[in-house]
């Protein structure tokens, strides 16, 4: 019968005692459970969320309201060209007044004024598509400022989740608590101004 004895040197008595304490440590740190990390982490994954919902709307914001400012470039430019038309349907029928007014001859005088006529019902409808056109020109660039308003409302608000976010990851650096508090408020700031831009305030 054998017997076996085991003998611990200096590192075999380090190394037990460095898993021993590192053991205590950890079951100290689940014990104390520390919720900062965990709240941070959270929430910086739903700031994440809203910031690229924000980006979105904000870009999408932006190219309606150049959408519109375009429409309304081609619309004035419309408009000009049918004023333009019904200033020169206006001057065929100061023409045909000023030759039924010199005409000797009545047939003439009757052919003039027949032109008098065609040119006064020709440009009625002209002048009411160019005012239509200008109508439309000044919804289009009505459309178009509260776009850009609202893109300026969402980039605002996108800016400040950003802040938020890089405040967040501070906070997990230093364990800072009133950084996280700071990120709380830009972060709630932040989302007032997406509200505002939703709802177009």
């Amino acid at each position: 019968m054998s017997t076996e004895y085991e003998v611990h040197g200096p590192h075999d008595h380090a190394v037990e005692h460095a898993s021993a304490a590192h053991g205590a440590h950890g079951a100290h740190g689940r014990a104390s459970g520390d919720p900062l990390p965990g709240r941070v982490a959270v929430m910086t994954a739903i700031l994440a969320s809203v910031g690229a919902i924000f980006a979105y709307q904000s870009g999408t914001s932006e190219n309606l309201a150049l959408y519109y400012k375009n429409e309304a470039a081609i619309r004035k430019t419309e408009a000009a060209n049918q004023w333009a038309y019904y200033q020169a349907k206006g001057e065929k029928q100061n023409l045909a007044e000023l030759g039924a007014a010199l005409a000797a001859n009545p047939d003439a005088q009757r052919h003039f004024a027949a032109d008098v006529d065609r040119y006064r019902k020709q440009k009625e409808p002209i002048r009411a598509n160019a005012e239509s056109l200008e109508k439309t020109v000044a919804q289009d660039d009505a459309r178009s400022e509260a776009l850009l308003h609202g893109h300026h409302r969402w980039a605002q608000a996108t800016t400040l989740v950003q802040i938020s976010i890089a405040l967040s990851a501070i906070t997990l650096l230093t364990r800072r608590r009133w950084l996280f508090h700071a990120s709380v408020g830009i972060a709630s700031l932040g989302v007032v101004l997406g509200g505002f831009a939703f709802f177009s305030l």
